[in-house]
């Protein structure tokens, strides 16, 4: 493995041992309760995710709405992967990845919608509905 990769991985594993902060969106879900804020962008919904208030601040400042009240959930970044991106993908057919202190240019956190990152089911480069089988076993059933 190469650096860049085994750093991908401990940062992979540090976000899913963490407590991040959610804040949720002005829009709630299609249930009713509140969903937490996302962007897309190139064809995948981004939940935004902060490492803490300093840095949801800065997020806010860098949109202009340092003035406005920013709700938000504490979650592991297990559970965001886990839980939070398969849900979100089954209610808006989108993939789904996580922004990680989106103000924050080289220091923050791309978690991409891919295998590895969030389940498999939901990921763009996971197995094809008919090959999960196959995938598990490594070898296709007959």
């Amino acid at each position: 493995m190469h650096a860049r990769e085994l750093r991908a991985m401990a940062e992979l594993g540090e976000f899913r041992r963490s407590r991040v902060l959610l804040p949720m969106g002005a829009t709630p879900g299609a249930d009713g309760t509140e969903a937490p804020l996302t962007v897309d962008l190139g064809g995948v919904r981004w939940i935004l995710a902060f490492s803490g208030e300093p840095a949801l601040a800065r997020f806010a400042l860098a949109r202009g709405e340092a003035g406005r009240a920013w709700p938000y959930r504490g979650v592991w970044g297990a559970a965001l992967l886990d839980a939070a991106v398969p849900t979100v993908t089954a209610a808006t057919g989108m993939p789904c990845g996580v922004l990680v202190d989106a103000a924050d240019g080289a220091r923050g956190l791309v978690l991409p919608p891919v295998t590895g990152v969030v389940p498999d089911a939901v990921a763009v480069d996971g197995p094809a509905d008919g090959d999960a089988e196959r995938e598990r076993d490594g070898e296709e059933r007959r």
